[in-house]
């Protein structure tokens, strides 16, 4: 065979073993390109699957969540992703316009993670919870914090003592007070203070989904209210002479001094009037905190309780608040209504009478009060 054939079969031969290798190779990039997409399909099969189930199924703790007006769908995802209420706000998005869901409203709503997306939807659209909550609890504007622990102790497996006892536990109060720093401060644990939390749990009606909640969870979530409402009014708080804790001091004496939104503007200015002037507060629900009981009159002799709280002895604001507070009592803090008046009374029909010196203060008590017993202390009775 000469040299030429020899040569050339040694090509095709070399051609024909690149070729299969070449094959070889194609045919393992292929296969590995098939098991790499086989596999992203079955990721991403099972990834969709799982954004598309609740958080957590068997977590029924409340979510507050709150949808401001004018939000988009997109805005909406992203704030249920940030609450823990979905999973994943991209296949949330893709879900309600696969499913063609809109119209949904803005407000605040209470979710759990347990949820599915269609009940979340169907809530966003009827603005409305869909869920049926375990138990539901009031707690009215103005009640202190021994009453509020009745309230819950009524409905859930605790005591008061054991509500209580967590409340004032001072390791538990700092991790609030790292949790809200701007609510709560170190003022609460002022030794002079009743109740730390006093004032700071935020009177509404709370829904809870499960029928055994913690009381941690419970002042947590009292707590978180009270901080929204305050932080929705922060830029007007910085603006006045008053840190937080007195602001909310302020409130609660408005809450139990004033029967209404006008009145508790009016007591209000009359409150920051007395302080201009260095006159004491001399309110009587102060008195009434300070013996650490109901009457249905003050006395005399109720007067000379020595505590911090007696606003008819200790000159400005008592120590901290002695109540819930209504979000009108923190509106008329903020916004009192302007005016020369340094007194008020009320008459047997709740009518409010102010006046700018003590001599018309007096004739309105005259003309207005009647006891009927000298013992009784007539309603803002001044220095």
């Amino acid at each position: 065979m000469s040299d030429f054939k020899k040569s050339y079969k040694e090509r095709l031969h070399n051609r024909s073993e690149e070729a299969t290798t070449v094959r070889k190779i194609v045919a393992i990039v292929l296969a590995v390109l098939a098991v790499v997409l086989i596999i992203v399909l079955i990721s991403g099969y099972l990834y969709i699957k799982s954004s598309l189930q609740p958080v957590d199924q068997d977590d029924e703790s409340q979510i507050n969540v709150e949808v401001p007006i004018g939000s988009s769908t997109s805005q909406i995802a992203s704030i249920l992703k940030e609450n823990d209420v979905i999973k994943n706000e991209i296949i949330f998005r893709f879900y309600t316009k696969f499913k063609n869901e809109t119209g949904f409203q803005a407000g605040n709503y209470s979710f759990t993670a347990s949820m599915t997306l269609d009940e979340i939807i169907e809530s966003l659209k009827t603005g409305k919870i869909v869920k049926e909550p375990a138990v539901r609890v009031t707690i009215p504007e103005g009640r202190n914090l021994e009453q509020i622990a009745e309230v819950y102790a009524e409905k859930f497996d605790f005591s008061e003592e054991e509500f209580m006892e967590t409340a004032n536990d001072e390791e538990y109060v700092n991790e609030l007070i790292e949790d809200y720093p701007s609510l709560l401060s170190d003022e609460v644990l002022d030794e002079d203070i009743r109740y730390p939390l006093e004032g700071y749990l935020y009177a509404t009606t709370y829904d809870y989904f499960v029928e055994d909640p913690s009381v941690e969870q419970i002042i947590e979530e009292m707590v978180s209210r009270t901080d929204a409402a305050v932080n929705e009014r922060s830029e007007e708080l910085e603006e006045m002479d008053m840190s937080v804790h007195e602001v909310i001091t302020m409130a609660s004496l408005i809450e139990n001094e004033a029967p209404n939104e006008e009145s508790r503007k009016e007591i209000a200015g009359v409150f920051y009037n007395r302080l201009d002037e260095n006159m004491r507060l001399q309110t009587d629900p102060t008195v009434l905190y300070a013996l650490g009981e109901h009457k249905d009159r003050v006395l005399y002799e109720d007067l000379e309780v020595d505590s911090p709280y007696n606003t008819y002895q200790e000159e400005g604001l008592p120590v901290g608040p002695i109540s819930s507070f209504n979000a009108n009592s923190l509106e008329a803090t903020i916004n009192p209504t302007e005016s020369d008046y340094l007194y008020f009374l009320a008459n047997s029909d709740g009518e409010i009478f102010y006046a700018e010196t003590l001599e018309e203060h007096n004739e309105l008590r005259e003309e207005h009060i009647n006891t009927g017993d000298e013992e009784q202390l007539p309603e803002d009775e001044p220095e």
